[in-house]
C-alpha cells in the first residue's frame, strides 16, 4: 500500500491536508454537542435558568450539527476525487508497464490475472483510500480527543472504558489473523474466475461444436463455489464483529449508568446534579469512542483485501523489463537489411537452446523464407527482429545496427509485422488497416484502399454493408479467418515499411488467393525486404532464399530448385506437399 502512495502528487496531498483539516473542524463540533447537552441538563435541574439560556445552547447544537453535515459532504467529495484520480494513475501506469513488458514476462501472468489487477484490484484499494480518508483519520482523532475530555470525569468510568476497548481490539486481532490468509485466496480465485469466463468466451464455437457445455458449466461453477465458500467463510467471520460491538457498546453504556447510579446516590446534594450531567456527557463521550472504534473496524475488514491487491499490483509494476531500447533514430544509408550473426537463443527458464547458431543476410528487395518442422523455431526466430523476446548469443543487425541499440519507436517503423494468428480491433475495416503510428503522418483513404487491394480483401470489403466504413468487432468475430489474415497482412502493407515480415501469414487462404495475393504483394514491396514463415511449400518456392531450419539449427539455405538437390529435409517436406511426379519436373 505505501508504494503505491507515491502516486499521489503535490496536489493531491494538499488536498489530503485540507481534508484532515475538516475531519478535525468536524470532530470539534461532533464533541462540542456534548458539552451543550451537559449545560442544558444542568439549566434545566437549577432553578431560576432562563429559557433563553437554554435555547442559545440549544441553537449551538443546532449549528454544530449543521456545521460538522456540510464538513462531511466537502470532505465527502474531496476523498472521492482523491480516489478517482489515484485509481486512475496507478490502472494507467499499469496498463503502460503491461505494454512495456517482453512476451516472456508477460507469460508469468495470465491474462486473466492482469485483467483481475487492472480492474478489480485497483478497486480494492480504491475502496479503502475513499473510506480512509475519512473514517481512518476521523476515528483516532474522536478517539484520542474523546478520552482526553472524559479523563478526568470519573477513574470507574474511565476504567470500564478501557476495558471495553480491549474487548474490541482483541475481537479484532483474532479476526484478521483468521481472515487475512483468505483474502489472498479469494483474488487468486477471482483470477482463476476470469480465466474460466475469459476460456468459455473465446472457445464458444469449439465448445457448443463439441457438446461441450456441460464440460464447461462444470469447471466454472467449481471455481465460483470454491470463491463463493472462501467469501461465505471471511463474511460469516467478519460478521461476528458488528454484534461484539453493539453489546460492548449497549454494554458500556448500560455500565456507565450503572456505575453512575451508585455514584449519585452516595453524593451530596450539590453534587447530584454534576454528577449527572457529567454522566450523561461521559456516555456521549464514550460511545464516541466505542464508534471510532467501530469506525476503524470497518476499515480492518477492508484493508487486509486492499493490501492484498496492491501486493498483486506491485508485483507487476515492480517487475523488470529485461527488453531496455537504445537511443537510435533509425536515419540509416541502408535500407532495409536484415543481418543475423551467430544467434543463438532459448527461454529465460529453458535449459536447451531452441536456436543454435543462426547467420544469415537478407538486402533489400530480397524474399527470404524459413520453413521447417513444428517446434523448429521458425517463428520464434523472426521474433528476435521486433524483439519481442532478445538474442541469447549473437546479434540481430537492422540496416547495419543491433536491434538493441534502436528506439522503440524507429525500429517498429521500419517492420510490418503480421502475425501467425490474425488479430482484430474493435472498429471500422479503414481502422483496423490504418491502426497505429507509422512515423510517416496519417494513413490516406487512398493508401488503405491500395493495401486493401493488395492484400487481396477488396472482394469482401466492398460486399460488406458499409465497405470500408463497415464495423469490425473485437477479435474479427463478425469475417472469416482468411477475411481477418487479408486484413491483417493489409495492415502491414498500408504502414509501408521497409521490412515485412509475415509469421505463417497465408495458412488461412486457399491457394489461388494465396497466388494471386503473393503476385500482387512482390509487385508492391519489390523494393522492400520480405521475411515469410511458411508451411507450403507453394507459398515460398519463388523466394531469393529459403532457409531450412530442424531442431533449431539451419540445415539448408538456398533456392527452391538448389534445396531440392542439397537439402534431404526440405526435399521431404516439397515430396510430402507436392508429390514425387511434380517434384521430378520440378527438379
Amino acid at each position: 500500500m505505501i508504494k503505491l502512495l507515491k502516486n499521489f502528487n503535490k496536489k493531491d496531498w494538499f488536498l489530503i491536508l485540507i481534508v484532515l483539516c475538516l475531519v478535525v473542524f468536524q470532530v470539534w463540533l461532533d464533541l462540542k454537542l456534548p458539552d451543550y447537552m451537559s449545560a442544558i441538563t444542568r439549566l434545566v435541574q437549577t432553578e431560576g435558568s432562563k429559557l433563553s439560556d437554554i435555547l442559545k445552547n440549544g441553537g449551538y447544537m443546532i449549528l454544530c450539527a449543521f456545521g460538522s453535515l456540510g464538513a462531511a459532504i466537502v470532505t465527502g467529495y474531496l476523498v472521492s476525487s482523491i480516489s478517482s484520480i489515484f485509481s486512475m494513475k496507478v490502472r494507467d501506469k499499469l496498463f503502460k508497464k503491461i505494454q512495456n513488458l517482453s512476451t516472456s514476462e508477460i507469460k508469468e501472468f495470465s491474462t486473466s490475472s492482469l485483467i483481475t489487477r487492472t480492474t478489480n484490484d485497483i478497486t480494492q484499494v480504491e475502496m479503502v483510500i475513499t473510506l480512509g480518508l475519512q473514517l481512518m483519520l476521523k476515528a483516532p482523532i474522536t478517539a484520542v480527543w474523546a478520552i482526553l475530555k472524559i479523563l478526568d470525569k470519573s477513574w470507574e468510568w474511565s476504567a470500564l472504558t478501557g476495558v471495553a476497548v480491549v474487548i474490541l481490539l482483541s475481537v479484532i486481532g483474532i479476526l484478521m489473523m483468521i481472515v487475512l490468509p483468505r483474502f489472498k485466496r479469494v483474488q487468486k480465485l477471482t483470477d482463476k474466475l476470469n480465466n474460466a469466463t475469459r476460456e468459455n468466451l473465446m472457445g464458444i464455437r469449439v465448445v457448443r461444436a463439441f457438446n461441450a457445455e456441460d464440460y464447461q458449466e462444470g469447471k466454472f461453477e467449481n471455481v465460483n463455489d470454491d470463491l463463493t465458500k472462501t467469501q461465505m467463510f471471511n463474511q460469516k467471520t467478519m460478521s461476528i464483529m458488528q454484534p461484539v460491538m453493539y453489546l460492548v457498546m449497549y454494554g458500556l453504556t448500560l455500565g456507565i449508568y450503572f456505575i453512575g447510579a451508585y455514584l449519585i446516590k452516595d453524593a451530596l446534594m450539590a453534587d447530584k446534579i454534576n454528577l449527572f450531567g457529567d454522566m450523561v456527557v461521559f456516555s456521549s463521550y464514550a460511545m464516541q469512542v466505542i464508534m471510532s472504534f467501530l469506525m476503524l473496524a470497518m476499515i480492518f475488514m477492508m484493508v487486509p483485501r486492499a493490501s492484498v491487491s496492491s501486493n498483486r499490483i506491485n508485483e507487476v509494476l515492480d517487475k523488470d523489463t529485461s527488453i531496455k531500447y537504445g537511443n537510435f533514430d533509425g536515419n540509416t544509408s541502408l535500407k532495409g537489411e536484415v543481418l543475423f550473426k551467430n544467434v543463438s537463443f532459448k527461454y529465460p527458464d529453458a535449459d536447451e537452446y531452441l536456436l543454435r547458431d543462426i547467420s544469415f543476410k537478407a538486402n533489400q528487395g530480397d524474399v527470404v523464407a524459413f520453413i521447417g518442422s513444428t517446434g523448429s523455431g521458425k517463428s520464434t526466430l523472426i521474433n528476435l527482429i521486433p524483439r519481442f523476446y532478445d538474442v541469447t548469443e549473437g546479434e540481430v543487425l537492422v540496416d547495419g545496427v543491433n536491434v538493441k541499440e534502436y528506439k522503440e519507436e524507429a525500429l517498429n517503423n521500419k517492420i510490418g509485422y503480421v502475425p501467425q494468428k490474425a488479430v482484430m480491433f474493435d472498429g471500422s475495416v479503414n481502422f483496423n488497416v490504418s491502426y497505429g503510428e507509422n512515423g510517416k503522418g496519417e494513413t490516406s483513404l487512398a493508401q488503405i484502399k491500395e493495401a486493401i487491394r493488395v492484400a487481396q480483401a477488396e472482394e469482401f470489403v466492398l460486399k460488406l454493408d458499409d465497405s470500408y466504413n463497415s464495423h469490425i468487432a473485437s477479435g474479427g468475430t463478425n469475417i472469416s479467418g482468411g477475411q481477418k489474415q487479408r486484413l491483417s497482412i493489409a495492415r502491414a502493407i498500408a504502414r509501408d515499411p521497409e521490412i515485412y515480415i509475415f509469421d505463417d501469414s497465408f495458412s488461412a487462404l486457399d491457394y489461388k488467393t494465396d497466388s494471386v495475393l503473393r503476385r500482387e504483394l512482390k509487385k508492391y514491396t519489390k523494393d522492400a525486404t520480405t521475411l515469410i514463415v511458411a508451411q507450403r511449400i507453394g507459398t515460398i518456392m519463388n523466394a531469393d532464399m529459403i532457409i531450412v531450419l530442424d531442431n533449431g539449427n539451419i540445415v539448408g539455405k538456398g533456392t527452391h530448385k538448389e534445396l531440392l538437390k542439397s537439402c534431404d529435409v526440405y526435399k521431404q517436406i516439397a515430396l510430402s506437399q507436392l508429390g514425387k511426379e511434380e517434384l521430378e519436373n520440378e527438379r
